[in-house]
């Protein structure tokens, strides 16, 4: 079995020391999530208090609803029994993957080019060309700013409160969420 990438994110994720090839999930459910107008935005393989779950995070202009993660949920489910590609009991939970999500693939940070985002690395920073306007090793792992771009290679920048901007690649990135500051109700999260 060959392993292919997308980007810069295997196509395969490791959960608590479980291995599940994503890339043979992905195409066989895809069409079935989307002919429900939909789309597949991440997966997840995890185990969890002894239970191995499958989690579906699903999404489409203006947010899923209930209704929407039941009609999902039966559609993979048949899929999913009909060709059995998991070899071990597991449970199926499909949802949204809610307001401050997960930003994992290259075409997420490119949809929230624009947002506040919280990225944390996985070492502490240090940046990619020594003669970079940041090239100081800050100590630092957590960034909150505004995600101002992502480019060639998998380059992230990022634009804190105080105007200071920050380069990473997604490979130094261990997560990034979108953050929400909800002030006298509105989300301020997209500026």
């Amino acid at each position: 079995m060959r392993f292919r990438r997308v980007g810069v994110r295997p196509l395969f994720h490791i959960a608590k020391g479980f291995f599940v090839l994503i890339g043979t999930l992905e195409p066989l459910i895809t069409p079935i999530i989307e002919s429900n107008d939909v789309e597949l935005y991440d997966m997840e393989f995890v185990k969890e208090g002894g239970s191995r779950i499958l989690r579906l995070f699903i999404d489409k202009e203006g947010g899923v609803d209930l209704n929407d993660c039941e009609r999902v949920s039966r559609a993979v489910s048949a899929v999913l029994d009909e060709h059995d590609p998991i070899d071990s009991a597991y449970r199926l939970q499909v949802g949204s993957p809610g307001i401050e999500r997960r930003i994992v693939k290259p075409e997420h940070f490119r949809r929230y080019v624009g947002h506040k985002v919280t990225v944390k690395l996985f070492a502490p920073h240090s940046p990619e060309e020594p003669n970079a306007a940041e090239s100081v090793t800050t100590g630092r792992k957590k960034f909150t700013g505004i995600l101002s771009g992502y480019g060639e290679g998998g380059k992230i920048t990022l634009e804190d409160e105080d105007g200071q901007v920050w380069n990473f690649t997604q490979k130094q990135v261990s997560a990034c969420r979108l953050v929400v500051d909800v002030i006298q109700g509105r989300n301020s999260s997209n500026g």
